[in-house]
């Protein structure tokens, strides 16, 4: 990642102290002169610049802070999932209601859910049941969702994605 003390190979530097005050331009070796008179590690921040720039810092402690920076971001995300929720044409009113219910508290929670109903035999003949269902289903869900995919048949499924409305 960086190039630290004697990695250093450049005629001169420009030397940043610890507090980021500017000491000006010198050599490599006077730079890591100080820097060992100081206690402090000799970092090369930015190798692109003429002269590249080099600063005085702990880098033990600057590379465990920025560990701990990544590792409270990482436990600071949240990974979004797609859940399904499964249902036939001829589904009742109490089995819509709880179906209905774990979709909104998945859509709540921040996730994706994709609603499909599957037809079984005879079934296939009224797909405008399946389509009617799954737009009630998107009407109940309006307050915490919008649709991201209308109802699409595939196969023996019917099938419509519904993801979380942003504005938290």
């Amino acid at each position: 990642m960086h190039q630290l003390n004697e990695e250093i190979r450049d005629k001169e530097i420009r030397l940043i102290g610890e507090t980021g005050e500017q000491l000006g331009i010198m050599s490599s070796a006077d730079a890591l002169h100080i820097a060992d008179e100081r206690g402090l590690d000799l970092v090369k921040i930015s190798p692109q610049a003429t002269p590249p720039v080099c600063k005085l810092m702990n880098y033990g402690k600057y590379r465990f802070e920025q560990s701990k920076r990544e590792k409270e971001a990482r436990k600071n995300q949240h990974v979004v999932e797609i859940k399904e929720i499964r249902m036939s044409p001829g589904i009742d009113v109490g089995d819509f209601n709880t179906k209905l219910k774990n979709a909104q508290k998945f859509l709540t929670e921040g996730n994706r859910v994709k609603v499909s109903v599957r037809f079984r035999g005879r079934e296939m003949a009224h797909t405008e049941i399946g389509r009617e269902l799954l737009k009630k289903f998107a009407e109940q869900c309006t307050e915490v969702a919008t649709m991201d995919k209308a109802a699409k048949l595939e196969g023996r499924n019917m099938s419509m994605f519904l993801s979380p409305k942003t504005g938290k």
